[in-house]
């Protein structure tokens, strides 16, 4: 059981800096100044990701339902979509009035964490995520394989907060310069777009492979 335990909550730790994950958050970061908010931001989008995983790890190991590979696939694409659209809202951001977050009212938080916990709920059931619920036929034991899941969504969620400590450093640091955030704006727009069409084309291209089906 600890050996389920340490090896879930240490494949959900590696699991929360898998790329998708870094750039979605970071692009979504990267308009607030705040680091409180910038912390929140992981949180959510951290906790979002653990439901929907537990939801899918319930029904694999409690109802026993096998998750089609075209649902995980397309869970693939899909992200991909969200990267793109992220990362065009960024770079729209850029031709409106530019004015950063410093003190999000509650209210404001609210949308901002929802926004990133849809995010993370979508990327629940791509990347290696899916590892997690292969995985759990491998457990001998229902008990473990429980184990198992609920340690990994506690590492990924750790993992992300994380992450989002690290990033409200530099969010402090620059918050009275305009220009850098504008540059980090931009570029967490473009890398997210292109990530997102990377991902997307790597579906179609696994789509239409006839040796792959």
């Amino acid at each position: 059981m600890l050996t389920a335990i340490m090896l879930g909550f240490g494949v959900g730790l590696r699991h929360a800096f898998d790329p998708d994950h870094v750039v979605a958050v970071s692009a979504i970061a990267v308009h607030h100044r705040n680091p409180w908010t910038v912390s929140w931001i992981g949180v959510s989008w951290g906790i979002g990701h653990s439901l929907m995983l537990l939801a899918a790890g319930f029904a694999v190991i409690a109802l026993r339902v096998a998750i089609p590979e075209t649902l995980l696939t397309s869970a693939e694409v899909g992200i991909g979509v969200i990267l793109v659209v992220i990362g065009a809202t960024n770079l729209l951001a850029l031709s409106a009035r530019f004015k950063p977050d410093e003190h999000s009212p509650p209210s404001r938080l609210g949308s901002v964490m929802a926004r990133s916990g849809v995010v993370g709920l979508a990327h629940g059931l791509a990347g290696s995520g899916t590892v997690t619920l292969l995985a759990l036929a491998a457990m001998p034991t229902t008990e473990m394989a429980m184990a198992y899941v609920a340690s990994f969504a506690v590492g990924t969620i750790g993992g992300m907060v994380g992450f989002s400590l690290l990033l409200g450093a530099p969010a402090a640091a620059f918050r009275d310069r305009s220009l850098v955030r504008r540059f980090a704006i931009a570029g967490t727009g473009a890398i997210s777009i292109a990530l997102g069409i990377a991902l997307i084309f790597e579906f179609a291209l696994d789509r239409t492979n006839p040796l792959t089906g």
